[in-house]
């Protein structure tokens, strides 16, 4: 009648060191787009991180799964949701969540125990599958709404632009 509830895994000494690693890193990311100025196009912040323009932009003059994830941190760093949702709404999403789950990986490592889990491979194979589709699902919908290029393809990212949702 009554299930036993399994004991959760107890997190070695080395598996709490890496989600308080993996804490302050989410933490450094969402401060290091703090610090850049988004893009008015919605895209293109990351070459203010030295990184080149992106290569499937430049040569298809579509939008690849990644274009204005950095762009959409940034606005969510300055508190302007519909402005990252604009630039990319996985990139909004993931930045959202980015902040509950540095919580929750700051207060597992000190439970000893992945709070709310039997163990840690559910919540985060779940996180990774999850991101992966909401950034596919984002781009299908780029590639099959909005199909009509949105630079053109061998110049520079930044020649006939125009952002969606604006």
């Amino acid at each position: 009648m009554f299930r036993r509830r399994s004991a959760r895994v107890r997190l070695g000494r080395r598996v709490r060191c890496l989600l308080l690693a993996a804490a302050a890193g989410l933490v450094g990311l969402l401060g290091l787009a703090r610090t850049l100025v988004p893009d008015p196009r919605g895209f293109g912040t990351h070459t203010q991180l030295g990184h080149r323009p992106c290569a499937f932009l430049t040569m298809t003059g579509r939008l690849c799964p990644t274009c204005g994830m950095t762009t959409s941190f940034a606005w969510i760093m300055r508190g302007k949701v519909v402005r990252s949702w604009q630039a990319n709404p996985a990139g909004c999403l993931l930045s959202l969540l980015s902040f509950p789950l540095i919580a929750w990986l700051i207060a597992s490592a000190a439970a000893n125990e992945p709070i709310g889990f039997q163990s840690l491979a559910d919540p985060l194979m779940s996180l990774v599958l999850a991101a992966v589709a909401v950034s596919l699902i984002v781009w299908l919908v780029r590639l099959i709404v909005w199909p009509d290029a949105l630079v053109i393809p061998g110049q520079n990212a930044g020649i006939a632009a125009r952002t969606i949702g604006r």
